[in-house]
């Protein structure tokens, strides 16, 4: 009895992942045809290819990318943001069980906070959304953030054109939390919700400006019980507040939403507004033209990124660098001389 009990537990298609063989190698072509028909197994191998630092594995990666890049559907992509403890978890679970009804695939993305020892994650998300977690039509895949800036791991964006050419139609991204450094994934998704918990008065005052300033959706959770009466106060105060804030350019009033995750008030009405949303910037081309600006946004990260650690893979480019740190830590040189320092010496490297 006690094994059947535990297999009732068990996701069906953790089943099929179990039965698979470890030892033999899949092909790139095996990963792509698997990606295109929506195999979940080929793609967590494909996405643990794209997130590994190994060159090989990388050039395979790309592949995989420029593949996809042309199968993906038209989708949604929904970045959830909030401090830790304001209930992001179970309101994914909740507005994502809500999608999935509506006859979507979703694929949830979770950054979680990296283990300085061992750099995997720590949260562990698929645990935090049992529905989610059982349900054939969703994929959760959670990611350490490796304390990249942005609480966006390094590869979410590539992650993301894999799930949506594995036919998930609706990409949500959930970030470690709200902060200076957690506005990336602004650049990563069409629309931006804010969540918020009862308690507008201290509170109101520790929201970073710019994370308000991006939000397009503000819901305030936990608004049941006794929370409920400071849930409507806090809407007040939050919706005094956007008006202080200059117009959206997508021509998008942002809305101010209470709901209730763990007894689902509110969540349908979450979702119609996030519909809303995507219809009317479809409808003002702004969503091609915040994606197209996002390319280009990334290009210039990833370029950027790329070059550095093109010239810092130079032995004698790395130890300049290195003489440069101890001489700013012993006040000899200033961080902003060092800096036109060791970008003289790769001119001198390269010009040779």
């Amino acid at each position: 009895m006690a094994n059947k009990e535990n297999n009732i537990s068990i996701n069906p298609n953790a089943q099929v992942i179990f039965n698979r063989k470890k030892s033999a190698p899949i092909s790139v072509g095996d990963l792509m045809i698997g990606i295109e028909k929506g195999d979940r197994y080929i793609l967590s191998k494909a996405i643990t290819l794209v997130e590994s630092n190994q060159i090989e594995d990388q050039s395979i990666a790309n592949q995989l990318i420029d593949f996809c890049i042309n199968k993906k559907p038209e989708s949604l992509r929904i970045g959830i943001t909030g401090t830790p403890g304001v209930g992001k978890s179970t309101f994914i679970d909740t507005l994502g069980t809500q999608i999935i009804n509506e006859n979507h695939k979703l694929a949830v993305l979770a950054i979680d906070p990296s283990s300085n020892i061992s750099r995997g994650s720590i949260l562990g998300d698929k645990t935090r959304m049992e529905r989610l977690s059982m349900n054939l039509n969703a994929y959760i895949r959670p990611t350490p953030s490796a304390d990249n800036l942005g609480g966006v791991a390094r590869k979410t964006r590539e992650t993301m054109i894999l799930c949506e050419a594995a036919g998930f139609d609706t990409i949500i991204i959930e970030t470690v939390g709200v902060g200076q450094s957690e506005t990336a994934v602004y650049q990563l998704t069409d629309v931006f919700l804010l969540i918020l918990q009862p308690g507008a008065g201290d509170e109101l005052q520790g929201i970073k400006r710019g994370i308000m300033e991006m939000a397009d959706i503000l819901a305030i959770n936990k608004a049941d019980g006794e929370r409920l009466s400071m849930a409507k106060f806090a809407k007040a105060a939050y919706t005094s507040a956007l008006h202080l804030f200059q117009p959206k350019t997508s021509n998008w009033i942002p809305k101010v939403l209470t709901c209730s995750s763990t007894e689902e008030n509110g969540i349908l009405d979450i979702w119609n507004t996030i519909q809303s949303f995507q219809n009317l910037t479809i409808a003002n081309n702004y969503k091609i033209n915040k994606r197209n600006h996002q390319k280009l946004y990334w290009f210039e990260e990833t370029f950027q990124n790329k070059l550095l650690n093109f010239y810092l893979e130079n032995k004698e480019i790395a130890d300049y660098k290195e003489e440069l740190e101890m001489k700013i830590l012993a006040d000899t040189v200033t961080p902003f001389l060092a800096v036109d320092k060791l970008l003289q010496k790769i001119i001198d490297k390269y010009q040779k």
